[in-house]
């Protein structure tokens, strides 16, 4: 049964950094794209970071410089550190496995981790 298990969140000062983690079991991790997803009261679910099975990342625009999203295949886990965190970063971080392939096809979500920010 696949399971992703975030953790790292909590609350925070404007200016500070956390590192949430996600970690896998369940699935192939190294052949998954992973991906961070937020979603702030009312708002939309909004996709934040993305790392392919082969590395390549991608970011939103709006914490592009301020994010890092990386993977340990040996630890099956995906990181997100994030760095000058502002108010509108608050939300509910939510991490996302996906692959599309001929043979494979799957989305899997974790329950989320509340990030915080405030003074």
């Amino acid at each position: 049964q696949a399971q992703l298990a975030e953790s790292g969140g909590g609350l925070v000062q404007p200016g500070g950094s956390l590192r949430l983690s996600c970690v896998a079991s369940g699935f192939t991790f190294s052949s998954s794209d992973m991906q961070w997803y937020r979603q702030g009261p009312g708002t939309r679910r909004e996709l934040v970071a993305a790392i392919t099975s082969t590395g390549r990342t991608t970011y939103a625009d709006s914490v592009k410089g301020r994010f890092t999203i990386t993977r340990d295949n040996a630890k099956k886990t995906v990181y997100l550190q994030m760095n000058n965190l502002i108010p509108d970063d608050t939300a509910g971080y939510y991490c996302k496995a996906l692959r599309r392939s001929m043979t494979s096809s799957y989305d899997y979500w974790g329950g989320g981790t509340q990030v915080t920010v405030s003074s």
